[in-house]
């Protein structure tokens, strides 16, 4: 069988304008064309981010991941995935970002950390997208990552954000290797996280399931969260997983429903939610 070919979502996105279409094109991406890459790669965006010591510090001494790994997990998907979903334009995207905004205003989090974090949204999902996408994506689809999540962070008050896409990704991968090192917080709260992600597959042997995970890691990245180095022929047999799997969807018709992220029951929200409860409770009755 040949690969499919180009879906009327592709074919809407390649008329759009990357900037001034964003919001539709990300929300194509999200919940039709790459749904389950978008999610993969959004967790591993959030294992980036406990490689720097500024950033893991600040996150362990919450004690959220060590209390409340899943309602954080929940939390934070709920929150991004309405922005995505009903775009920053709308009221319900609007009330996520003022939600996202208060939780974040209880702490002093420095501004060179706070771009670090927004700039692995728009390159995780690209840099996954790379190794294990069904399909490559289109040079509309970069860039409207990247002026989806500049926007995002305007609106959440993040300064000097750079106006290119490359200049985005030079202080991403800058900011990496001046800040990437291990320390016990990065450790901590990385183990905490890989430990709740394990415990959705409860049938699965805990220390292999840990190498898989470190399997989709750099070299650089589980050194600063001090993971050890999986064996090569478990790389190869997980990257052989996911290029398998990109290789099976290319194989389907395409997408006709979307997959909304925010209709999907949640662990912690088994009732539903309201984006104004998300997150940890004020500190008074944690």
């Amino acid at each position: 069988m040949g690969p499919r070919r180009a879906s009327r979502h592709l074919r809407e996105i390649l008329e759009l304008d990357p900037e001034r279409d964003a919001q539709r094109i990300a929300y194509i991406d999200t919940v039709y064309e790459f749904p389950f890459d978008t999610t993969r790669s959004l967790e591993f965006a959030l294992f980036r981010t406990f490689g720097s010591p500024a950033i893991s510090k600040l996150l362990d001494s919450t004690g959220e991941f060590a209390q409340r790994a899943q309602r954080r997990y929940d939390d934070t998907d709920l929150i991004l995935s309405t922005i995505v979903e009903s775009g920053y334009d709308s009221a319900e995207g609007a009330r996520a970002i003022r939600r996202m905004n208060r939780l974040h205003g209880r702490f002093e989090i420095a501004n060179e950390d706070f771009l670090y974090v927004l700039s692995t949204f728009v390159f995780e999902p690209i840099r996954w997208n790379e190794r294990f996408g069904w399909r490559r994506l289109v040079e509309q689809e970069r860039l409207a990552c990247f002026y989806f999540w500049r926007e995002v962070g305007r609106r959440m008050g993040i300064k000097d954000i750079p106006d290119r896409f490359e200049d985005l990704e030079r202080y991403n991968l800058e900011y990496e290797r001046a800040n990437f090192r291990f320390a016990e917080s990065n450790r901590r709260v990385a183990l905490a996280s890989r430990e709740m992600f394990l415990d959705w597959f409860p049938g699965v042997p805990k220390r292999l399931g840990s190498h898989a995970i470190a399997a989709l890691m750099d070299e650089r990245l589980r050194n600063a969260l001090g993971f050890p180095h999986p064996p090569r022929a478990l790389v190869r047999a997980v990257e052989g997983g996911m290029r398998a799997r990109a290789l099976a969807v290319r194989m389907l018709p395409e997408r006709r429903k979307p997959k909304l992220r925010t209709q999907l029951r949640h662990r912690t929200y088994p009732a539903g939610y309201r984006i104004e409860a998300l997150g940890p409770p004020p500190p008074d009755v944690a």
